[in-house]
């Protein structure tokens, strides 16, 4: 299936250039991580409002067609899709192709791995903030770990590389375990990537003096290991800045969403499971494309009304100014 041909580009006031688009197949999920939503979960989404199979190919064809090339699968937690396996084959078959890639909490992985690489999903990265148990259930509310531990090894066995490990520091939690995480994710040959939390809860209850910032994440890691920065020009429009690990050639990454916002290289936009297109995660507004489709619009309409959207992307998210405000939506139903 050749995507739709247009001639835009998804260019921002600001000299940016779209080409990595965050899909959101589910809102649903089956951890209660406690940064993310409540222990009773929300208010998923009813199955009318939600983007049908080929309403997503659909739109992810029109995002190829204005020059994406990576699609990165988001939820909520994706593998609750049911129909996920033939819709990476179906996102594989676009012409051209994306790279395609998965954000997942593992959960299930180990089943689907296999199936997932078969279709043509590229890559994976999985959300793990620590390794030990207790901690573990603490944290996502579930007794989960082994089956997060059995996707993990899934995914490597199925050449879904390189595999990576997302992982929130949170003060009091797990900040001192960060170093044991990374022990483990070497021992294993996965790639550890820290993120600062960031004003994305649904309880909408998150606090800055609670976060582990970059620089204190880098501290606890050279407590046991060597960390020595990687050459800025390697990043690129990468969110994360890498470091060698003890000499290399393993790395670490730590992703400073909130004390070094990589904005100015953002080249991301954001496709919502209720078929919302978002220039940024932090956007207060959105564009509705399900609604325009289902009316029966065309692909050309459907572009100029993506591309609309990313023209008014704002220079930077603002965490931290005075008029900061978060986002309605959490995470979980923005998709990451």
């Amino acid at each position: 299936m050749s995507a739709a041909p247009h001639t835009a580009r998804l260019a921002d006031r600001h000299g940016r250039v779209a080409r990595d688009l965050r899909v959101s197949v589910t809102d649903r999920c089956n951890l209660r991580c406690r940064y993310c939503m409540p222990a009773e979960g929300l208010p998923w989404l009813a199955k009318p409002e939600m983007l049908t199979d080929d309403e997503l190919v659909r739109l992810v064809g029109i995002f190829v067609g204005l020059g994406v090339e990576q699609v990165r699968l988001t939820g909520g937690e994706p593998l609750l899709r049911r129909s996920l396996v033939d819709l990476v084959g179906r996102i594989a078959a676009l012409d051209p192709r994306p790279r395609i890639a998965m954000t997942t909490n593992g959960v299930g992985l180990d089943r689907l791995a296999a199936p997932l690489a078969a279709a043509g999903l590229d890559r994976v990265n999985v959300s793990l903030d620590t390794v030990d148990p207790a901690e573990f259930a603490a944290l996502t509310r579930r007794d989960r770990l082994a089956d997060v531990e059995a996707g993990l090894e899934a995914a490597r066995e199925a050449g879904l590389t390189p595999v990576k490990v997302n992982a929130v520091a949170m003060r009091g939690v797990n900040d001192t375990s960060v170093a044991d995480l990374l022990a483990w994710c070497l021992e294993r040959g996965y790639e550890l990537r820290f993120i600062e939390q960031m004003p994305l809860d649904a309880q909408h209850g998150w606090d800055a003096s609670t976060m582990i910032s970059s620089d204190e994440i880098r501290e606890r890691l050279s407590e046991r290991f060597v960390i020595t920065p990687l050459p800025a020009a390697e990043r690129g429009s990468a969110p994360a800045e890498r470091f060698l690990v003890d000499g290399g050639p393993a790395t670490v990454g730590i992703v400073a969403s909130v004390t070094a916002p990589f904005c100015g290289a953002c080249d991301r936009t954001r496709l919502t499971a209720d078929g919302q297109v978002r220039n940024c995660l932090f956007s207060q507004r959105e564009t509705d494309l399900r609604g325009p489709m289902r009316e029966g619009v065309s692909d050309a309409e459907l572009a100029d009304l993506i591309t609309g959207e990313m023209w008014r992307k704002a220079k930077g998210h603002g965490i931290g100014s005075e008029d900061f405000v978060q986002p309605l939506r959490p995470m979980s139903a923005i998709g990451g």
